[in-house]
C-alpha cells in the first residue's frame, strides 16, 4: 500500500500528554529518494552531469559557471571540475611531455648530422613558424581549438615541416663544401629545391583537403557530401596540419636562405678575427 504525505502527517506518536500528530515535531518535504550515499574521501559527493551543445566550448561554459556560482557556496561545500574538463588537462599534459621529447631528440639528431647547433636551431624554426600557421588554418577554417586534435596536429607537423629545412640546408652545406660563397650558395640551394619543396607542401595539403572540408563519400548508395559527422573529429587536426605547412613552407623559402647567409658571414667574420 502507498502512503501519501497527508497520511503521514497524520501519523501520531505517543507522548506523555498522549497521541499528537508528528507533524507537530518534523517537517514533511517531498524529495527523491536516495539509494546510496557517494563519498569522497570520507566527504558526501554529489555528482552533477550535463552535455555541452556543439556550438559552445566547454572552458568558456565551464568558467561562467564556477564564476556566477562563486561567493555562494554554503559553508562546508566544495566542487570539484573532472569529466571532460579533467581529461583534457590530462591529455595537454601528455602531449606537451610528447612534444617536448619530440622537440629533444631531433635537435640531438640534428647537433649530430650538421655538426652546428645554429643549422639544427634553424631547422627547428620551422615548427614555430608551422604553429602560428596551425592558428591560421583554424581561424580560416572556423574550427575551434581543441587539445587534443590540434595537439595531435601541431605534434605530427613537426615532423614534417623540418623537412624542408633539412633539404636547404644540406644542398647548402654541399654548395659551400665547393667553395661557393654563402650568398650565391644560399640562393642556389632555393632555386634548386624550391621545386620540390613546393610540391611536397601541395601534395600533403591537396591529401588532406577532403578531412578539412569533412568530406563523406557513401560507396553503398554512390554519394558525396560535405560536414559529415563522421568526419567531425579529424577536420580539427587536418586542418592545423594543413595550414602550418603551408605558412610553413613559404616562411622557410624565403627566411632559411637569409638566415643562412648572415649564419655564414658570421661564421667567416669569426674565422677572420
Amino acid at each position: 500500500n502507498w502512503r501519501t504525505l497527508n497520511q503521514l502527517e497524520r501519523l501520531t506518536i505517543n507522548t506523555p500528554r498522549g497521541q499528537v500528530p508528528i507533524s507537530h515535531f518534523v517537517e514533511i518535504t517531498p524529495a527523491p529518494k536516495v539509494g546510496t550515499l557517494n563519498r569522497i574521501d570520507g566527504r558526501r559527493a554529489i555528482t552533477v552531469e550535463a552535455d555541452l551543445a556543439p556550438e559552445f566550448l566547454a572552458d568558456e561554459r565551464l568558467r561562467a559557471l564556477l564564476d556566477a556560482g562563486q561567493g555562494q557556496l554554503p559553508d562546508g561545500l566544495m566542487v570539484n571540475v573532472a569529466g571532460e574538463q579533467e581529461d583534457q588537462q590530462e591529455s595537454m599534459q601528455f602531449l606537451v611531455s610528447a612534444f617536448l621529447v619530440a622537440i629533444g631528440l631531433m635537435a640531438l639528431i640534428l647537433v649530430t648530422q650538421f655538426n652546428s647547433y645554429y643549422q639544427a636551431a634553424l631547422v627547428l624554426s620551422a615548427i614555430v613558424f608551422s604553429t602560428a600557421g596551425v592558428l591560421m588554418g583554424l581561424l580560416i577554417t572556423g574550427q575551434a581549438f581543441g587539445i587534443v586534435m590540434v595537439g595531435m596536429g601541431v605534434i605530427a607537423l613537426a615532423g614534417i615541416v623540418v623537412n624542408n629545412n633539412i633539404v636547404l640546408i644540406d644542398t647548402y652545406n654541399e654548395l659551400r663544401a665547393e667553395g661557393m660563397p654563402p650568398a650565391q650558395a644560399a640562393l642556389e640551394a632555393g632555386c634548386l629545391r624550391l621545386r620540390p619543396v613546393l610540391l611536397t607542401a601541395i601534395t600533403t595539403v591537396l591529401g588532406l583537403m577532403p578531412m578539412v572540408l569533412g568530406v563523406n563519400v557513401n560507396l553503398f548508395a554512390p554519394a558525396l557530401g560535405f560536414n559529415a559527422p563522421s568526419a567531425q573529429w579529424w577536420t580539427q587536426m587536418s586542418s592545423a596540419i594543413a595550414g602550418g605547412l603551408t605558412f610553413a613552407t613559404f616562411l622557410t623559402l624565403l627566411l632559411t636562405p637569409c638566415m643562412l647567409v648572415i649564419g655564414g658571414h658570421l661564421r667567416r667574420e669569426k674565422d677572420l678575427g
